[in-house]
This record gives C-alpha cells, structure tokens and sequence, in this order.
C-alpha cells in the first residue's frame, strides 16, 4: 500500500533543507541604525555574524573570544600586508563591523597603536556587546565619518586598512581620488593602504576604482581572494618591485611563527598579481557635488 504524504512537497524539501542545515542560525539582535539594519545572529557553532540588512552580506564573522579566528576569506588575505611591509607603529581601519581585522591586530601587535573609525554608533555598540570588541589603551574606536577622520590625522600612519561597506556597497565618497589622497597624505613616507573591494562580477565600478588607486598612488598590487568575490587592493605611496616568490616564502614564514591558523603563503600563491588590464580602459572617480550616494553593487 502506497502512502501519501499529507505535507506539500514544497514543504517537506524546505523541512528538510533546513534539518541538514549544518549550522542553523539564531538572531541574537536586530535593529535599525542610522545606516543600516544591524543583524546579529549565532550558530551552532558559536560563530556570530554581522550583517546590514537581514538576510543580507555577512560582513563580520566573529568566534567571541578567539582572535585568531578569521572566518571569512577575505580578512585572511587582507594580513598580506602584515608581510609586504615592515611591523607598523600605528594603524588605522576604517570600518568596524565585528572587530575581526582590529581584533587580529591588536593580539598579535599588542604594542601597536590600533585606531578604529566607524561613521554608525550602533555598530561600535554592538561589537562590544556582541563580538567581544574592546578597547584598550593601543586600541581605540572612534565614531565619525571615515574620510573626516583620515583628514584630520596627516601622517600618521604605517598601515591603514580600508574596510568600510553598507549593507552590500562601499560608501561613493570613500572611493574617490579626492578621498584617496587624503588617505595617502595619512601615511607615514613607507606607508601601505589594504583596501577591501568587490570585484567587477558584483561592482561594476571596480574598474574604475582600480584606476583611481593607480592614478593617487605610486604602486598598486591586487590579492585574488580564494573563494570570494573579494579583491584586496595593496596600494604604495613608493614604488616597489615585489618579488612574488619571495613574498610567498615571508607569508609562509609568517603564518609558522605566528601560529596562525591558515597558510597565508597560499593566500599570496593564489592570488597576488599586479592589476594587469583591472583598471585599463576604466576613469578616475571624483567627487559628485553634495553627493554621498554608494557605489554600486551591480
């Protein structure tokens, strides 16, 4: 005898997907700022996601407690830096979100002075309260708008970190040649700038980007991120010739002696690379009159 499921088939796949979820996820906190609808959630796992709009882009993963934990792929391959330059005194990150990248910072630099800017108060709250996010005396967060801030503290730099996104954008202002120099203009004379960016698949303006980094600074490498759409742009006020193979053995050395937790020589095996055509046929990005709209996702 054939018996029929009184469950719609439709039903009983969504039933099913979700019990082979492997890490069902549970909101923790939900609201809305200024900017954006800030979503925590947790999993089974204990790892505790930011996102800007529900079900939108997660843009900090955070295991509460654990530094050394970089879940996303992106915040592995944006420590390239840590290699491509020397141990930087003072560090700036624009963008909180969870505290992935400062957090990483600040446990393997304890002495380095780590500035942290982000324009919405809600998320600094929430980081605290959420991700484990703490200041100390070498790590300070600040509320303000990214590009004020960078141009009120001319160089001071060794390392900053652009990080800044809405809920699936980077804000238009902090994208522009004007804005860029003014980050330029924050570093330190042996400075470097990891930008985090979107490639074209999902940010049609990333041609245009990569040329306005080209056109401000005097030397530009891209990092392919494994297994994102993510590309970090690695930008200099100098030029300097980087020897791939040589970088690949210095991550790799970098990643034993610090313990970390991924092989950042296969971070820069895969992807490092100058820009090659990214940028080639693309304009500079100049500030729109009284304008503060996004770039594009799409």
């Amino acid at each position: 005898m054939v018996m029929r499921s009184a469950i719609p088939v439709g039903l009983l796949l969504a039933m099913l997907a979700y019990v082979a979820s492997p890490a069902a996820e549970r909101v923790l906190y939900e609201k809305p700022s200024s900017y954006n609808t800030i979503v925590v959630t947790e999993d089974d796992q204990g790892l505790r996601t930011l996102r800007f709009e529900p079900g939108g882009a997660r843009q900090s993963v955070v295991k509460v407690g654990d530094p050394d934990h970089l879940e996303l792929p992106y915040a592995r391959a944006m420590t390239v830096g840590l290699v491509v330059a020397d141990r930087p005194r003072r560090v700036l990150v624009v963008g909180l979100g969870g505290g992935t990248i400062p957090g990483f910072l600040h446990k393997h630099y304890p002495q380095t002075k780590i500035d942290v800017v982000d324009i919405d108060p809600d998320v600094v709250a929430v980081a605290k309260k959420f991700f484990g996010f703490r200041e100390e005396a070498t790590l300070r967060a600040y509320v303000a708008d990214g590009r004020r801030f960078v141009a009120t503290h001319p160089n001071r730099y060794d390392m900053i970190f652009l990080d800044a996104f809405g809920a699936d954008n980077i804000p238009y202002h902090l994208a522009t040649r004007e804005f860029l120099n003014l980050v330029r203009r924050a570093l330190t004379p042996r400075g470097i700038v990891l930008a985090n960016v979107w490639s074209r698949y999902s940010n049609r303006l990333y041609d245009a980007m990569v040329r306005t980094y080209q056109d401000v600074f005097d030397d530009l490498y891209v990092v392919d991120v494994r297994g994102a759409g993510n590309r970090i742009l690695i930008a200099l006020p100098y030029a300097q010739r980087i020897d791939r193979d040589a970088l690949i053995r210095r991550a790799a050395q970098f990643s034993k002696e610090s313990q970390l937790r991924f092989d950042l020589g296969e971070c820069v095996r895969y992807g490092f690379r100058r820009p090659g055509t990214d940028g080639a046929q693309a304009d500079v990005l100049h500030d729109k009159p009284s304008s503060k709209a996004a770039v594009p996702a799409g």
